[in-house]
């Protein structure tokens, strides 16, 4: 499979998003990491290596169904598609990936709180597969760690979908998956660091300035997505030519 620039900018762009999401997100995702160590036994609790394997695993499983939803977007996207004429179609998933994108910018900057609405897409699947993850409290083995993560991998974000508007945009399934694997890959410092770091990201996360640049940073990469040839990855490569 070819890798064009256009995909790997989305797949940078999705890593970043990760990154800057999972900060802005880490009162949550500590939460759940705190229902999953504390339903572990005492013995993996005060085992340090034993508990981060844990908490890796419920990771790994988070962030295959992130995958798993970039397959079925991409899938979703090329159906989505055919009505439209060559390449016009891909174009309006490109603006509304940017559109999307803008949105969780500016709520992440505290400009836009209604975009936690877009939520709502989600929630009545959440509550149908929510259970599941539920049944697998208190986690006994690794693998249950990893089918924990895979439930609660389908939690209700907005910050996700935006993530998943970009990968929509990446032309097939294989790309949208990688792309929100990228997503999941730049959420992997923070949501593990966690345990480690909680204060300082929770600090981090709330300092109004931080908040700003980092909503700023998001509609920047919003601006890429909706024009792709300003891309700086595009723009030396044309410069070498």
């Amino acid at each position: 499979m070819e890798f064009s620039l256009d995909f790997n900018a989305s797949y940078l762009v999705a890593f970043a998003m990760g990154l800057i999401s999972s900060l802005h997100c880490i009162g949550m995702c500590g939460s759940i990491i705190g229902t999953l160590t504390l339903s572990l036994s005492p013995e993996v609790r005060q085992n340090k290596t034993t508990l981060f394997f844990f908490v890796l695993n419920y990771n790994i499983g988070r962030i295959s169904s992130y995958a798993l939803a970039g397959a079925l977007i991409g899938f979703l996207e090329m159906l989505l598609s055919l009505p439209f004429a060559q390449g016009h179609g891909h174009r309006v998933l490109q603006l509304l990936s940017a559109t999307v994108m803008t949105g969780a910018g500016l709520y992440i900057a505290g400009w836009f709180p209604r975009f936690a609405y877009i939520e709502r897409i989600g929630s009545k699947f959440w509550k149908k597969i929510e259970p599941f993850g539920r049944k697998l409290i208190p986690v006994k083995t690794r693998f249950h760690a990893f089918l924990f993560g895979m439930v609660w991998g389908w939690l209700p974000c907005g910050l996700v979908y935006a993530a998943l508007a970009l990968a929509a945009t990446t032309g097939d399934s294989v790309k949208s998956s990688l792309t929100m694997f990228a997503f999941g890959l730049g959420t992997l410092p923070a949501v593990i660091g966690v345990g480690i770091m909680t204060a300082f990201l929770t600090k981090l996360s709330r300092m109004k300035h931080f908040r700003v640049l980092v909503g700023l940073f998001m509609i920047t990469l919003a601006l890429f997505s909706a024009m792709p040839w300003l891309n700086p990855m595009r723009l030396h490569h044309l410069l070498q030519l």
